[in-house]
């Protein structure tokens, strides 16, 4: 359970009083509408007697843009995907300036000239899949000595490559599915060594692309005579592809929230995804139940679970978290088997914020509402050494 909800207090640093955030979003992956969506939902929430906000949208061939402080067209309301474009949404590029190995100045080249915005004091990336979430950004803004929201580099790549979480809690007796890993080189070289491999797996099986989220290029396959065209369906996501035995359980998910100096992590009460298929959930959770499909999912928080199976859940998810080097937050989801055991799938180091995700909806059950939240995070932030050697 959470030892406090209470956020941490902020030292103004900006003439108005308030930090200076920079809200980035978009970016090169697939998933760029799903991180626009999620800025979205923050850019709605975050305190503005708190925060100034900076809205800085990346585009899909990586160009950083400042965007209008308006949620309203990131939100994902339809079958057509919103995207950060340069003619679009976005309202000049950004030039940034170091000094002293830091972060001094940042400035807008808008059609009217050259915007100062000035200095920036925290970075909530609020960017999924690679190029973002993948430690790649993160490493950057280390190197700015720059504060930001959520895991470092090391917990930020390990949690995006689904192979080497595995090995990851594997070392910290976490239990995962058996899978068999696709690299690039090995398919081009031996495909029917790789489909024999593969015949040890226990069916359905789930086919995914290794370094890619929101469920994108993620099969499930009922046959071996389907298993080949599923995994070049993932490879069209990621060369890196996995191929997971089936485990047959509930979907629950768990929050969890970086604590205060030395504390231990925060755990949200565990939440379950529920799918009705008459509504139109599709076989598991798919990119179009997930974000589109709203009437067919339903979370439930708290999830119907038995005292021990509670325990287990949240102690294991804080141990999942450290397991990685989790800093900020995680989402981790789990199958619960009807035997009671928990067998981590993934462990997301920036779940989404869409008004339609787990993440922020568990810890509001738990008591800490949306715009604390974000509050929090930002002040974990805030709080945590610049320094590699943290």
């Amino acid at each position: 359970m959470p030892h406090s909800l209470e956020p941490a207090p902020s030292a103004p640093t900006t003439a108005t009083g308030r930090r200076r955030v920079a809200v980035v979003f978009g970016g090169r992956s697939g998933e760029h509408a799903i991180s626009c969506a999620t800025a979205a939902g923050v850019l709605s929430a975050i305190d503005r007697e708190r925060y100034e906000v900076l809205p800085v949208g990346i585009t899909t061939d990586g160009q950083w843009l400042l965007v209008d402080d308006d949620p309203a067209p990131l939100e994902l309301c339809g079958p057509e995907p919103v995207e950060i474009t340069a003619d679009g949404l976005g309202r000049g590029e950004l030039a940034l300036r170091l000094g002293g190995g830091a972060l001094t100045s940042l400035t807008a080249l808008t059609v009217s000239g050259p915007q100062v915005l000035g200095q920036v004091d925290v970075v909530l990336p609020l960017l999924h899949g690679p190029y973002g979430e993948d430690g790649t950004i993160q490493g950057m803004l280390e190197m700015l000595g720059l504060p930001y929201v959520g895991c470092g580099v090391l917990a930020s790549a390990a949690g995006m490559d689904k192979q080497v979480t595995k090995v990851l809690l594997g070392a910290a007796g976490i239990a995962t599915a058996p899978h068999v890993v696709v690299g690039r080189h090995e398919w081009a070289r031996d495909r029917a060594g790789v489909l024999a491999a593969c015949e040890d797996l226990s069916y359905p099986l789930f086919v995914k692309p290794a370094r890619a989220g929101s469920s994108l290029g993620i099969s499930r396959v009922e046959r071996p005579e389907d298993l080949e065209a599923a995994i070049e369906a993932a490879r069209a996501v990621d060369p890196k592809v996995l191929v997971e035995s089936g485990v047959l359980g509930r979907e629950v998910e768990v929050a969890v929230l970086g604590g205060h100096g030395d504390d231990a992590p925060r755990v949200a009460e565990p939440g379950e995804i529920v799918m009705d298929a008459s509504q139109g959930a599709g076989e598991f959770y798919d990119y179009e139940t997930k974000y589109l499909a709203h009437d067919a999912v339903q979370m439930v928080c708290p999830a119907r679970l038995t005292p021990a199976e509670r325990e287990r859940l949240m102690s294991t998810a804080a141990r999942a978290f450290e397991a990685i080097g989790g800093e900020g937050l995680a989402r981790v989801d789990f199958f619960l088997t009807p035997d009671g055991e928990v067998v981590v799938n993934e462990v997301n180091t920036m779940p989404g914020f869409t008004p339609f995700s787990m993440y922020p909806y568990m810890w509001q059950v738990s008591g800490l509402g949306y715009t604390e939240l974000v509050t929090e995070l930002i002040e974990l932030a805030l709080e945590r050494p610049l320094d590699v050697n943290r």
